[in-house]
């Protein structure tokens, strides 16, 4: 059954492609199957599914929660898609998805309503639409909006961005295992800076249209000296030079009070805890938000004794 579509409303085209009569899938009675195999158009569907491909029908009007968006249909949650099924709509309570390849122009235009001029490779599209409790009303539907634009979730891209990236943790420069250094005497501790240990470390991630720029630079550094003591700075520390004789790091440093040798080796376990802040924001000035990242590094550090030559 082809059916043509041309809206930019979820609901206009829930009423379109249903009829005025045709209302929305019921979703079965409660204590059924958590996932609605393919093949079974009528179950109990109650599996909570943040996934949105991006060549898909979005999930309409579906509402978040804890990060995830919720699918419901007549009180009934369902997953927001399901594989070989597309995008769950709540505004029609049918499933989207693309159909791959796109029908033929000559095929296209059999439908009603699609316009004249409209050629492979037009904004609009094409797709196969199953309603669960309701195969009558699903089949071939045209849409000349772009569904995949709606459905994307700018958060979700700048996640996607963020996973590109290859954050490591800091480059610990000193303290460094080949070092000498002796109970009492302060300890300057800072890290080598590079695009993925400390940034700025920048990437894209696209779909429907919709381009997300995220960029992530540590904001602090948590040091665990292994002694029971940490310090947090918030900068990549000072770099030692001999000028500086013995006195204390101005941004970054920690002076020990006992030997590492009781420590399994002999040796303190430095660890260094670095915070990637991570902006982001939609290509062409719109939304934007932040994310956070974690990173670790260790080292093991000796602390010897200052030996007094008699």
């Amino acid at each position: 059954m082809l059916r043509a579509l041309r809206t930019t409303s979820a609901v206009a085209l829930a009423l379109i492609l249903l009829g005025a009569s045709a209302g929305v899938a019921a979703a079965g009675g409660p204590g059924g199957s958590a996932d609605c195999p393919p093949d079974r158009l009528e179950c109990d569907i109650t599996a909570q599914d943040p996934g949105t491909p991006a060549d898909s029908k979005p999930s309409g009007s579906g509402t978040t929660s804890g990060g995830k968006r919720i699918c419901e249909v007549r009180g009934q949650t369902v997953p927001c898609s399901r594989p070989g099924m597309g995008n769950f709509n709540s505004a029609d309570g049918c499933y989207w998805l693309l159909m791959d390849p796109q029908p033929e122009a000559a095929t296209a235009r059999l439908a009603a309503g699609v316009p004249g001029d409209w050629k492979p490779g037009d904004k609009g599209a094409f797709y196969n639409v199953t309603c669960p409790g309701n195969p009558v009303a699903g089949g071939t539907a045209y849409s000349a909006t772009d569904p995949a634009a709606a459905a994307v979730d700018p958060a979700q891209l700048a996640q996607q961005a963020l996973d590109k990236m290859t954050l490591l943790g800091p480059d610990i420069a000193s303290p460094a295992t080949a070092g000498n250094y002796i109970v009492g005497l302060p300890m300057w501790m800072w890290v080598n800076k590079s695009q993925t240990t400390y940034g700025p470390n920048t990437a894209s991630a696209s779909a429907g249209g919709v381009t997300v720029t995220a960029t992530a630079t540590v904001s602090k550094i948590v040091w665990k000296m292994g002694d029971g003591s940490a310090a947090t700075c918030n900068g990549p520390g000072t770099t030692y030079k001999a000028s500086y004789g013995r006195q204390e790091s101005p941004t970054c440093g920690h002076t020990y009070t006992s030997t590492s040798a009781s420590e399994a080796g002999g040796k303190y376990t430095v660890t260094a805890t670095s915070t990637w802040t991570v902006d982001w924001q939609v290509n062409g000035g719109g939304e934007t938000g932040q994310l956070t990242a974690i990173r670790q590094s260790q080292e093991q550090v000796a602390i010897g004794e200052l030996q007094v030559v008699r």
